[in-house]
């Protein structure tokens, strides 16, 4: 009976310490050298998801894995989708990691400003995306952060960016203020855009609207030179200065040989140019021009401008510019 008491002992003693074996299998250190992108393709079960663990190196055994997650892992399915693995992360956790679905964000982002053709140009160039798509409309797209999965196609990603524009835009016409020289949504964009490429300092970006405002409600051109260069480049940097023929041209966006908006948007301007439009400061300006910092220095009349763009010329020369 001793020795059946012992040998029971020994038993209970083996199974402990092989249940702590395999706890430490599972919720230890795993044997990945750095960290790995990994990819669960929809409709994978766990059974083929452990067998391409162990082939990446991820898990020390696909059998092992599979048995102890039936054991540990609750019985909850994995999740289809790319997943950043860190080096030496357990089982258990890569476990929980594809359970949860916590998978792996790639973003493509577009600034303010930027134009359609180079909105369609960071598409094409984010790795992950598929298929082609197409120049999207000037002014359709928000400029932001999108996140996408692997796999994604790129319209889907373009289809996110212009249903953002569409609501933001809504949103912000229901809150504009009253008196302002925009009349519709589509005006309010155009507007916009052209505030966006006058100007990237956030305190006077209101002011500019004014300016623009002001010139509008009065009939005068608006004179921006970005409304120039649009047709020439479709909002690609010009890499020259403007010439005067071009300033001389006549088309639907050139606002030194018209009255008015140009006929749409020369990039996507971002929320806080929209908003500005849309809420401008209480000025009288009708002129800006750049004061040699980033910023510009407003005026009420030509008088004021041309003795402030005078200035800018004084700047310019001691710069060596001409």
């Amino acid at each position: 009976m001793r020795k059946l008491g012992c040998l029971g002992l020994i038993l209970v003693l083996a199974a402990i310490v092989g249940l702590f074996v395999l706890v430490q299998d599972w919720g230890g250190r795993g044997p990945a050298p750095r960290n790995m992108t990994f990819t669960v393709p929809e409709g994978a079960s766990v059974a083929s998801t452990a067998e391409r663990l162990e082939q990446a190196g991820a898990i020390p055994s696909a059998s092992r894995f599979r048995l102890l997650a039936k054991v540990f892992g609750a019985g909850t399915p994995i999740k289809a989708g790319e997943y950043r693995i860190p080096a030496h992360l357990s089982q258990a956790d890569i476990l929980k990691m594809l359970q949860g679905g916590k998978t792996l964000q790639r973003f493509v982002t577009i600034p303010e400003g930027l134009p359609s053709v180079m909105v369609r140009d960071r598409l094409m160039a984010a790795q992950g995306l598929t298929g082609q798509v197409d120049v999207p409309i000037e002014g359709t797209v928000l400029p932001d952060s999108y996140s996408f999965q692997r796999g994604d196609s790129r319209q889907s990603v373009l289809d996110r960016m212009q249903r953002a524009m569409l609501k933001y835009l809504a949103k912000a016409w229901e809150n504009r203020k009253p008196g302002i020289a925009v009349t519709t949504p589509r005006e309010a964009l155009i507007l916009a855009s052209i505030v966006e490429k006058e100007t990237g300092k956030a305190d006077e970006r209101r002011t500019v609207a004014a300016v623009y405002s002001n010139r509008l409600k009065r009939g005068m051109m608006l004179q921006a030179d970005p409304t120039i260069i649009y047709p020439i480049t479709k909002g690609r940097p010009l890499g020259r200065r403007i010439l005067r023929s071009e300033v001389q041209a006549v088309n639907a966006y050139n606002t030194y040989a018209m009255v008015g908006l140009p006929a749409g948007p020369i990039c996507n301007p971002g929320r806080a140019s929209i908003d500005a439009v849309l809420d401008p400061a209480p000025s009288s300006a009708l002129y800006f021009v750049a004061d040699g910092t980033g910023g510009h220095v407003f005026a009420d009349t030509l008088e004021q401008h041309n003795a402030n763009v005078q200035k800018w010329y004084a700047i310019r020369h001691a710069r060596g510019e001409r």
